[in-house]
């Protein structure tokens, strides 16, 4: 189902590949159909066209077809084509994070019912082998966090930011031009990509009914070039991250933000669009799996090996992997606490720092550093003047502060928003603890 960029690598693999598959699994892979939207758009795979057919719904219901591949991507028509599917006994195996995120419990409960394999390796880290890894290895691990870079473009863009100086923007056009990013790149910078990943590996890692919209959201088209710069002076990298974790009240934290990685943190010098996910556990400690998060062939690659797995359970009768889920509670992003980057534009004035620390020291959130920018000249028209008629300076400060809740950290930023010395709030970036 779908031959866009990942159906058409995996069908090069299986129409080039299938003696090479079949030497190394001892399972024999044959493509017969291939459901697409428009049968008259050309594909670069040789020999794909005598296999085009645009009806989908006949596909899933072929009795001689065994197992169905959806990676095509939306929830409509996946859906209700993967249901067809795993309601008529065929095993699917799925790339479609929007899908998963939000339907995933119906799914499972169809595969689990008919017996037969859902397997969806390739919806979270492209050809990163991390659903594996969650459902098998550590299947037995007592998990505390999953943690990780989950979205390619991003990871791009804030890695050009900080190699080169780019402005948001421009390295935002720069991976619209090498094919990082769409044209509509609202899905990556905004944060929705990772969060619905990030409900998948709620699902898997921790077996929690969490779907895409209970992950807290923040994206990057905030953070600017002197966040970047900030971030490097303190011995930090910031990265948009994927954080599902677990307290010892049993509720989940679930959230996608940009944060402030210390540069000795693995996760810091994972550049371009490479993904990597770390993981901690009771017994196994810390681990973190890297790899490219994007793209047909890493993409395919993740495929055709549950393409296998499923095939081969078919083969030997074996048991279908199930995912039974639970109703945990999620904890609200006002319970979270950390530490905080803090950037404020404000008058360079006296009692300037008296007034914000005031505000700090009322909200129980104590600074850890904090730096001053040299002064630069109120350059907008009909800007604040001093009592002697010259322009006012505006200051640009950056705190760090110690760990606070988030709530008492909104409630600071709701009354320095109200100073009237506080021209504007810069950022707000949380920073990774322990």
């Amino acid at each position: 189902m779908g031959c866009g960029n990942v159906g058409s690598a995996l069908a090069r693999l299986l129409l080039t590949d299938a003696k090479r598959i079949a030497e190394r699994t001892g399972v024999t892979l044959e493509l017969v159909r291939v459901a697409v939207r428009s049968a008259t758009k050309e594909r670069d795979v040789p020999g794909v066209e005598r296999l085009i057919t645009t009806d989908g719904p006949s596909v899933v219901r072929d009795p001689t077809i065994d197992v169905v591949v959806e990676v095509m991507g939306g929830i409509s028509p996946a859906r209700d084509l993967v249901l067809a599917a795993l309601r008529s006994g065929k095993p699917v195996v799925s790339a479609n994070k929007e899908l998963l995120a939000n339907h995933g419990g119906e799914l499972w409960d169809a595969a689990s019912a008919a017996g037969v394999d859902l397997l969806f390796e390739a919806s979270v880290a492209g050809g990163v082998p991390l659903i594996r890894a969650l459902r098998e290895s550590l299947a037995g691990e007592r998990i505390h966090r999953v943690m990780g870079i989950v979205n390619g473009t991003t990871n791009y863009i804030l890695t050009r930011m900080a190699a080169s100086g780019a402005t948001y923007q421009e390295a935002l056009a720069e991976a619209q031009g090498l094919g990082f990013a769409e044209r509509d790149p609202t899905a990556d910078v905004e944060g929705y990509d990772a969060a619905a990943k990030a409900a998948i590996l709620a699902n898997v890692a921790f077996g929690a009914k969490v779907v895409a919209g209970d992950v807290y959201r923040e994206g990057i088209a905030h953070i600017s070039g002197q966040d970047i710069e900030a971030a490097q002076r303190l011995g930090f990298v910031i990265k948009l991250l994927a954080v599902v974790e677990t307290g010892e009240d049993g509720a989940l934290g679930v959230r996608v933000h940009p944060a402030m990685v210390p540069r000795a943190h693995p996760l810091a010098s994972v550049s371009d669009s490479f993904n990597a996910v770390f993981i901690e556990g009771d017994a196994v400690g810390q681990l973190m799996l890297l790899g490219r998060g994007a793209g047909g062939p890493p993409t395919a690659s993740a495929v055709l090996g549950d393409l296998v797995d499923a095939a081969h359970n078919l083969t030997v009768k074996g048991a279908a992997r199930k995912l039974e889920l639970r109703a945990v509670p999620i904890r609200p992003i006002d319970d979270l606490r950390c530490a905080y980057y803090l950037s404020l534009f404000v008058a360079d004035r006296s009692g300037v720092l008296a007034a914000i620390a005031g505000a700090l020291g009322r909200h129980d959130v104590s600074v850890r550093s904090m730096e001053q920018d040299a002064p630069e000249p109120e350059t907008s028209v009909g800007g604040p003047v001093r009592p002697d008629g010259a322009l006012e300076h505006e200051a640009h400060l950056v705190f760090v502060t110690h760990p606070a809740y988030e709530r008492d950290m909104q409630a600071c930023l709701h009354e320095l928003r109200r100073l009237d010395t506080v021209r504007r709030i810069g950022s707000l970036v949380r920073v990774v603890g322990p």
